[in-house]
């Protein structure tokens, strides 16, 4: 299981990544594409074509990381329809677990949640 602290950001691109791409290509499309730092400690999740690959770029205190999973059967789903004008989304860190356990998001919802300035 991935834990991840609170001030983690997860952000999934839309559009799908070449496979072939390794943690400097990666991080490139992270700079050009997204418009991001990939040195800023944030999580950026990418899908293959085919969707059945996910790849998890993130930079800690002293060098990259570079989770790759590959479904065995099914695909990912991420929770909405690509748009064209946006090149990434952000996600929740239990949408990112659910996601990368083969769950489909998109009839999924969040129940409202309480906090303090609503009562």
């Amino acid at each position: 299981m991935l834990t991840l602290p609170p001030t983690v950001r997860v952000f999934a691109a839309t559009e799908p990544i070449d496979g072939r791409k390794g943690i400097d290509g990666i991080a490139a499309v992270v700079r050009a594409t997204l418009g991001r730092d990939p040195l800023n400690g944030d999580l950026y999740l990418f899908l293959s074509r085919r969707r059945d690959r996910a790849r998890v770029l993130y930079f800690s205190h002293n060098g990259y990381w570079l989770l790759i999973k590959r479904l065995e059967r099914g695909r990912f789903h991420l929770p909405w329809e690509p748009s064209p004008d946006t090149h990434s989304r952000p996600l929740d860190h239990a949408e990112l677990l659910l996601l990368l356990e083969g769950i489909d998001l998109r009839g999924a919802h969040h129940r409202p949640r309480w906090s303090p300035r609503d009562s």
